[in-house]
């Protein structure tokens, strides 16, 4: 892959996600209305129109791209980039009127991960990465300073981060939540994409997620390699395709994994 093929994108998508974020605003900590699709999560205008908005914009700017989303499935390209989009990851959280949602654009080639950007418009603040280019906390006012991992080296020295208990007993991998909060020094469900925004900026050791969707990952694996940890599924495969995530500061993924490779997916 030309060099300029993977900056031109990534310099696109650092901006149209936070174009996209901050679409989000004019709903967020409103009363919109909430419908629930077929898989029983909630959906609102504000995810529907900030994908219309990336999707636009992407088509424009890169028309031979594949594009999928969340809320309108996929769109078959022919350069073998395919952009992957959660308009709002954390919908729970923006309906309560929580802060802690993003908007994410993820961008593979053949396959491989290789951008992430993830804004937090109510917050000001986010993160993103391309292959071989670091990873950078960002602010909306265009503020980078580099992102990094923690170096600690034990679940007992920090924070343990998840989205939702009720993931864990879906897959009967309830033990697996308890025994991770016993290792950890304290743990929080401040889940979602903002769990691994605090792991990839040294501020929690680990974040874990029983059940992922593809566009739930995409953003994220290029950013948490790059600050210097990892992304991989609940047996160590680094992938975002595997329904589940395990992001890590690298030196507490293997007492991770020695949980969690006992709960293989049903």
């Amino acid at each position: 892959m030309p060099d300029h093929l993977l900056h031109d994108r990534y310099e696109f998508a650092r901006h149209v996600a936070w174009e996209a974020g901050k679409l989000t605003l004019r709903h967020f900590g409103k009363d919109v209305q909430v419908d629930r699709k077929e898989d029983h999560t909630p959906v609102t205008v504000a995810d529907r129109d900030v994908e219309k908005l990336l999707r636009q914009r992407i088509g424009d700017q890169f028309p031979r791209d594949g594009i999928l989303g969340e809320e309108f499935g996929e769109t078959k390209g022919s350069s073998g980039f395919r952009w992957i989009l959660d308009p709002i990851d954390g919908t729970k959280s923006f309906i309560s009127g929580v802060p802690l949602y993003g908007t994410m654009v993820g961008v593979e080639y053949d396959g491989e991960a290789v951008i992430g950007v993830v804004a937090f418009p109510a917050l000001h603040v986010g993160m993103d990465a391309a292959r071989g280019q670091g990873a950078w906390q960002i602010w909306s006012d265009g503020e980078r300073s580099p992102a990094r991992v923690s170096s600690a080296t034990s679940l007992s020295e920090g924070l343990l981060a998840t989205t939702e208990f009720s993931g864990y007993e879906h897959r009967s991998a309830a033990n697996a939540f308890h025994e991770l909060c016993q290792a950890a020094w304290f743990s929080r469900t401040w889940g979602d994409c903002y769990g691994y925004y605090l792991v990839a900026t040294g501020r929690a050791l680990a974040m874990i997620d029983p059940v992922m969707s593809i566009w739930d990952a995409a953003a994220l694996k290029p950013v948490l390699e790059e600050a210097g940890g990892t992304f991989t599924d609940w047996q160590g495969v680094p992938t975002i395709n595997g329904g589940e995530g395990v992001g890590t500061n690298r030196h507490v993924l293997d007492e991770v994994l020695a949980v969690t490779r006992r709960y293989p997916r049903p």
